[in-house]
């Protein structure tokens, strides 16, 4: 792993990361799109702790379906300096929400790009139909969609009244920076109708190890809001996947990607510790309800 081109703050969060197993303890949904090996939150740790992270978001994985409780094994585990992101449907109850609550969740995802269903109208019908499940108790809606679904639901967008957040650069690439859809990202951003994560830089670049073409997206959406950007690893970089039959698809091995240089892009990008303290502790504290570092 490459050694950190910055020196990292105290109180630094990944907003976004994902845990799988052990399948005894933890079984995988049979209607899942792909089957991930294990990769445990001791595994996950380690890594953290050789990058200087102090806190972590766990972010629902496919895989699981609308069953948490893996995350929720990892959340009670790191205490205070974990937080969570779920996901829910329909038999999710009231009482369901209000113990996660109490337990450390913030959010609930909506993928839409991984599940053939990316469109402005799936992420408006999403909003309209969560936001009067998750105002009352301050909750975000996390989003993984392309920028032009985002660009077409601005309306929506705007009139949430919830926090929104876009996974991945809202999937941008470096060709779209003059396109009128990054441009719709960059004015919802800068009036705060929306958060943006700076993660996924491979799938922005389609790479595995070149990940700069990445730099100038990091910078147009920091430019836009630096109140409104954080970070996260995208731990442990599950193998690309477009969709199967469910429990009988093969293992998807995850990805091998250089953690250390992910997080160095983001220096890079940056280029100033107080813009890296800002992003990757105080907008996290605020997002996410942490403690002040």
């Amino acid at each position: 792993m490459t050694s950190l081109s910055f020196s990292m703050p105290a109180g630094a969060c990944d907003c976004h990361m994902h845990v799988f197993g052990p399948e005894a303890d933890f079984p995988l949904s049979p209607k899942r799109s792909y089957t991930p090996p294990p990769a445990t939150l001791e595994d996950y740790l380690a890594r953290a702790a050789a990058l200087g992270l102090a806190r972590v978001v766990f972010v629902q994985p496919s895989p699981y379906g609308v069953d948490n409780s893996c995350l929720l094994d990892a959340l009670r585990r790191m205490g205070g300096a974990g937080r969570g992101i779920v996901a829910i449907d329909a038999s999710t109850q009231d009482a369901d929400l209000a113990a996660m609550d109490a337990a450390g969740v913030r959010g609930v995802r909506v993928t839409l790009n991984a599940k053939g269903s990316d469109s402005a109208e799936a992420i408006s019908g999403a909003i309209a139909g969560l936001v009067p499940r998750l105002a009352p108790l301050g909750w975000q809606i996390q989003i993984f969609a392309s920028l032009a679904s985002i660009a077409g639901a601005a309306e929506s967008i705007r009139t949430a009244g919830v926090p929104l957040v876009f996974d991945h650069m809202a999937l941008t690439k470096p060709g779209h920076l003059d396109s009128p859809a990054f441009q719709t990202l960059k004015e919802l951003l800068s009036t705060g109708a929306c958060w943006v994560k700076l993660s996924g830089a491979d799938r922005v670049t389609g790479s595995d190890t070149d990940f700069a073409p990445a730099v100038p997206v990091m910078r147009a959406l920091v430019a836009a809001n630096p109140e409104r950007v954080v970070w996260g690893s995208d731990w442990p970089h599950t193998g690309r996947h477009a969709g199967g039959a469910g429990g009988e698809m093969p293992l998807n091995p995850h990805r091998p990607l250089d953690d250390g240089a992910l997080l160095s892009l983001l220096g890079e990008a940056l280029g100033d510790a107080q813009l890296l303290r800002r992003v990757l502790v105080d907008n996290p504290a605020r997002l996410y309800g942490f403690p002040p570092a």
